[in-house]
């Protein structure tokens, strides 16, 4: 299946259908504030045919970055003035960070918006990223871009939840660990809202 070219289009079919399943930092605690004043950003949920499979594109952010060092990512940031969409904002960031073309990027199909505990609202686009696309990563921003399968990613019993003290309170987190990778955070919860819907979906 996940070796199938057009299996996209199914995960694509599956997020339409299912477009109401909730993303958020706080969904696993309980101090949910009142959702005033998020600010816009969008994220590519970037995925490649790499080895006769499909891949998600991570990137790792180096341990010098003010916020989030070191933190498994995808690629994109704070919607700009400039930006007619959010779904521009994802490109523009991919092209940024991982160094591919516009023209290189396909736009699928966006997930549920996740509400952040650093008070974004972050749009996550899925977008298909042309396997002759020549990866390079921006020196500053990112320490590391490498490939995850898609298949480990859509299996919920790959996530496990966790907790750390953070600013004096426990708090709880999805995390999908992958070789020498530690994914968890927002990165992780949007990705186990992937695969919840792919869990639901007749395709499934």
């Amino acid at each position: 299946m996940f070796d199938q070219p057009e299996f996209p289009e199914a995960l694509a079919q599956a997020i339409a259908s299912h477009a109401s399943v909730s993303s958020s930092d706080f969904d696993l605690n309980s101090d949910r504030p009142p959702a005033e004043n998020l600010r816009p950003a969008a994220v590519l949920v970037p995925l490649q045919i790499k080895g006769g499979a499909w891949h998600v594109i991570l990137t790792k952010r180096p341990q010098t970055m003010k916020h989030h060092p070191g933190q498994v990512a995808f690629p994109g940031g704070k919607q700009d003035v400039s930006d007619t969409s959010l779904e521009a904002t994802a490109i523009r960031e991919t092209c940024e960070e991982i160094g591919v073309k516009a023209a290189d990027i396909k736009i699928i199909a966006a997930l549920p918006n996740h509400e952040t505990v650093t008070n974004f609202d972050v749009s996550p686009i899925v977008g298909l990223v042309d396997q002759r696309a020549h990866l390079q990563k921006e020196r500053y921003e990112v320490e590391e871009v490498f490939h995850v399968p898609l298949a480990f990613l859509l299996n919920k019993q790959n996530y496990s939840v966790q907790s750390r003290i953070w600013f004096g309170s426990e708090r709880f987190y999805y995390t999908i660990p992958f070789g020498p990778y530690y994914i968890w955070g927002a990165t992780a919860r949007m990705l186990y809202s992937m695969a919840t819907i792919w869990e639901m979906s007749d395709a499934n």
